[in-house]
């Protein structure tokens, strides 16, 4: 769909963001603490746009919408990110990542016949980097609940904690790229991700030894 394209079919039953990988959610209640699912009267949609033009979007609309005076029509845009943290040379590096690259979550208020607003179709359309929503024939489809679910789980994982991420599993065969240990091979034993450590056991001398190394010094072997 074009935002240019004007509706001429109901709104679909069946929802396309199948092709952004939500899973179903289980049920959930928020706590009183916690924002709505849903604010009164708006479902959560799905816009297309540039790559690596998520934040830019999110954080343009965000200030358009507050110029205009639409907060009635449009609620939360979200980008949802995952942070994780990794150790190199003994130093922690905190690297962020787009769970959904090329896409940008809006809650808005549709028109009684499934349109976008004129004011939020125009305000969306002239921001740079946009595409379309996730719909067919000039209406936006609505997320499902589960998929609307999930998508807020993700969003409001705590920024201060980020994840460190598991990069070798155990009996996983690996190559010691750097430092004593240079060129051999080994199995991994352990993983400490907070220490960004790998126990390796690697054969010296003709027996099996444990060794450990910094997680960056080392490649699978069949890379």
């Amino acid at each position: 769909m074009s935002l240019n394209s004007p509706p001429s079919e109901p709104r679909p039953t069946e929802s396309r963001l199948v092709e952004i990988n939500l899973t179903d959610a289980p049920e959930h209640t928020p706590h009183a603490d916690e924002e709505p699912i849903y604010q009164p009267g708006m479902d959560w949609f799905v816009l297309r746009v540039a790559s690596n033009k998520e934040n830019y979007v999110r954080e343009t609309l965000l200030r358009k919408v507050q110029i205009e005076g639409l907060t009635n029509l449009v609620g939360r845009i979200l980008v949802p990110t995952e942070k994780t943290k990794t150790m190199q040379g003994g130093k922690q590096r905190i690297t962020e990542t787009k769970l959904y690259p090329g896409y940008v979550f809006v809650e808005m208020r549709l028109e009684p016949d499934g349109r976008i607003p004129q004011d939020v179709f125009f305000l969306i359309k002239e921001t740079t980097g946009v595409g379309d929503f996730v719909g067919t024939a000039g209406r936006p489809t609505p997320m499902s609940r589960s998929e609307v679910e999930q998508m807020l789980h993700d969003a409001r994982k705590p920024e201060e904690a980020p994840q460190v991420k598991a990069e070798f599993n155990k009996g996983d065969v690996v190559k010691i790229k750097e430092g004593p240990f240079e060129n051999m091979e080994g199995t991994v034993d352990e993983f400490m991700p907070d220490k960004g450590i790998v126990r390796v056991l690697v054969t010296i001398f003709g027996r099996q030894a444990p060794i450990e190394v910094e997680y960056w010094t080392l490649a699978r072997a069949d890379e």
